[in-house]
């Protein structure tokens, strides 16, 4: 799965959480165990993890794991287990729970890293502690690539969608031996090949419907409850949100199309046509240092006819009257009047509106009907005031604007609920 800013949402996360297992387990072997159960302790022993594990990540770095393809952005499994072990440094918190996770089993077990099974748990332990991490990474990586609020249960649930749309893709696949799975989804009986089993190629294809019928009917088909009909209450919301589902799936399917066109044949092209022209230039500078000739690319300062030619400075964006006129009115205006004009001129939603001129409730501008109680007057009044700030606005001098220059307001204003 690709998501903007994301690193560790894509099947080399698998060879990325056994590398980190394998190399704690090394570190682990190597101190007492006992002093992660005192908190006074927790900040040394990070301390101590990191230096230990990223020694052991580097020797691994050359290994067939460590040389892996993490993701599809070029970066390799040990690079991107390197990341996250300094994310850890700069997260402690990960690391309290981590210790926090060996205490409560301690007190059930003892020191259970001695016995048999210890290493195993251990290991799920340490797995548990990064992917949490790693969800939080590129929660925070996402939010500074698109500017959009995003949480680790959100990265969650677009991981879970994925891995949805994996699963339906596969049911159509295995047509006509799917058939009844295949009906359950589309919530129909087909008669003949399904069209939507051909159509379906990108999860962007992939309906919102389609997703929560097969939550709902996996049980009946697979032995487990689908994802969105477990006793958990994690995605409980999200069945009855088809409309939520349905943008989830269209973002990833929008970002992997966008992101996937390095895999093509015509990116693959240019690579090559790329490439080609560096060899080129190397050959070139290569021989022209072998010849001993000059090799310099820019003229000598002093030899350039243009240096004594005046540059011209950047155009002058000087602050447009008009706009300061228009500011200085609204600034004067009441909030409520002002809120009713930009309803009128861009609507209850706009990317500009700050916090808190928005409805809790709606998150839009508030109606004008809750604009007048708000500022303690009827409507017909919140209108006739927000009437007058528009021919402000717009350079009209009377109280009606019949739209026929060029600087009148909008018209129909009177007519607006």
């Amino acid at each position: 799965m690709r998501l903007p800013g994301t690193r560790y949402q894509e099947p080399g996360w698998e060879q990325v959480r056994k590398l980190l297992g394998h190399a704690s387990l090394v570190a682990f072997r190597q101190c007492e165990l006992a002093h992660l159960l005192e908190p006074a302790r927790h900040a040394g022993m990070l301390d101590w993890y990191t230096d230990v594990v990223a020694h052991a990540l580097r020797g691994a770095g050359g290994s067939l794991r460590g040389i892996a393809a993490g993701n599809s952005y070029g970066d390799s499994v040990g690079d991107l287990a390197f990341a996250l072990l300094c994310e850890l440094q700069a997260q402690p918190a990960y690391f309290a729970a981590f210790a926090a996770a060996v205490a409560a089993e301690h007190a059930k077990a003892g020191p259970f890293w001695q016995h048999a099974a210890g290493d195993a748990l251990l290991r799920k332990k340490v797995n548990d502690m990064y992917a949490t991490l790693r969800d939080k990474v590129d929660a925070d990586n996402y939010v500074a690539a698109t500017g959009q609020p995003c949480t680790p249960n959100r990265i969650y649930t677009y991981r879970m969608l994925d891995m949805a749309y994996a699963a339906i893709a596969q049911v159509f696949a295995g047509w006509p031996a799917t058939a009844q799975q295949v009906a359950a989804i589309l919530g129909r009986e087909p008669e003949g090949l399904p069209i939507e089993v051909r159509q379906l190629r990108s999860i962007g294809q992939c309906k919102a419907a389609w997703v929560i019928n097969w939550s709902a009917t996996l049980e009946r088909f697979g032995g487990a409850p689908g994802p969105l009909h477990t006793k958990s209450k994690r995605f409980a919301s999200l069945r009855n949100s088809p409309e939520k589902i349905a943008a989830m799936l269209a973002e990833i399917g929008g970002y992997e199309e966008l992101s996937g066109n390095r895999d093509g044949d015509g990116w693959r092209h240019d690579s090559e046509d790329a490439a080609a022209w560096l060899e080129d230039l190397d050959r070139v500078a290569n021989e022209v240092h072998e010849s001993g000739a000059d090799d310099r690319i820019l003229p000598p300062p002093g030899e350039d006819e243009a240096d004594n030619e005046e540059v011209s400075g950047a155009p002058g964006y000087d602050a447009l009257p008009g706009r300061a006129a228009a500011m200085a009115t609204l600034d004067s205006l009441a909030l409520p009047v002002r809120l009713a004009v930009c309803l009128k001129l861009l609507g209850p939603a706009d990317d500009s509106y700050p916090d808190d001129w928005l409805d809790g409730e709606t998150g839009e501008l508030p109606t004008l009907q809750r604009l007048a109680q708000r500022g303690g007057m009827s409507v017909p009044t919140l209108r006739k005031r927000r009437n007058a700030a528009l021919d402000l606005l717009f350079g009209t001098n009377d109280g009606k604007s019949d739209g026929k220059n060029g600087g009148a307001r909008p018209i129909g204003e009177d007519d607006e609920p």
